[in-house]
C-alpha cells in the first residue's frame, strides 16, 4: 500500500500559531522533508518532536522529488514543510505534489497559516477578489513588466518582497498602477509586526526600508 505526502502548514511567525494535527501528524510520519533542516529542527524540538528530516529546497528539487516518490511507494507516510506557512505556496513542494499525483499516491493537506492571506484581513482592503502574484521579479524591467500585468485587475493585488528591495519596488508600483491604496505588512505574528496603511505616495515618500 502507498503512503501518503502530507502537506504540513507551521508558524509563519510565532510559534504557537501550529494545530493540534500539524503536530500530530509531524510526530507519526516516517519522514519530514524540509527546506531548511535547521530551521524546521527548532520547531520540532519546541513542540517535543523526534523524527527523521531530509532537505527538500530549490536546488535539489528534482533529484529529491524522485527520492520521496520512491519512499511514498514503499508505503512511507512524508510530511513537507516549508520554513514558514503553507508548503507549495511560492516554493517548490508543488513539484513533489505533482509526482505524487502521477504515481497514484494520495495528497492531504494540513491547513493553517498563509502569510498573504493574514497580510490581506488586516490590510482593511477589499477581499471579495483578489490576486496573488507571488514574489516581485528582483529585474526592475522584469517588474514593471509583472506589475503592468497587474493593473486592470478588478481584485486587490496581492506580492510578496524582500526588504532590502521594498522602496524601489513601492516606486514601480506607484510608476504603473498609480496612486492607489495599499497596505504593507512585515513581520506578521512576531514581536515587531508592522502594518502601515496609506496611499502609494504616502507610502513612497516615507522611504520604507
Amino acid at each position: 500500500m502507498n503512503g501518503i505526502l502530507y502537506l504540513v502548514a507551521t508558524p509563519i511567525g510565532n510559534l504557537q500559531d501550529i494545530t493540534f494535527r500539524a503536530i500530530e501528524t509531524l510526530k507519526t510520519v516516517d519522514l519530514i522533508a524540509c527546506e531548511d533542516t535547521r530551521h524546521t529542527q527548532k520547531l520540532l524540538n519546541y513542540f517535543s518532536i523526534k523524527n527523521k528530516l531530509i532537505s527538500y529546497h530549490e536546488h535539489n528539487e528534482i533529484g529529491r522529488s524522485e527520492e520521496l516518490a520512491k519512499y511514498l511507494l514503499e508505503g512511507k507516510n512524508i510530511a513537507i514543510v516549508s520554513d514558514a506557512g503553507t508548503p507549495a505556496i511560492c516554493d517548490p513542494s508543488f513539484r513533489i505534489v505533482q509526482k505524487a499525483i502521477e504515481i497514484g499516491v494520495k495528497v492531504e493537506s494540513i491547513p493553517g497559516a498563509v502569510a498573504f492571506v493574514n497580510a490581506l484581513v488586516c490590510s482593511g482592503l477589499p477581499t471579495d477578489s483578489i490576486y496573488f502574484g507571488g514574489f516581485l521579479p528582483s529585474k526592475k524591467g522584469d517588474r514593471i513588466s509583472k506589475l503592468s500585468e497587474a493593473k486592470p485587475l478588478a481584485a486587490t493585488v496581492i506580492f510578496y518582497e524582500s526588504p532590502h528591495r521594498l522602496a524601489k519596488s513601492l516606486a514601480d508600483c506607484l510608476e504603473v498602477l498609480g496612486n492607489r491604496k495599499i497596505t504593507v505588512a512585515r513581520e506578521l505574528t512576531k514581536l515587531h509586526e508592522e502594518i502601515i496603511r496609506g496611499n502609494l505616495q504616502e507610502l513612497v515618500m516615507r522611504n520604507l526600508v
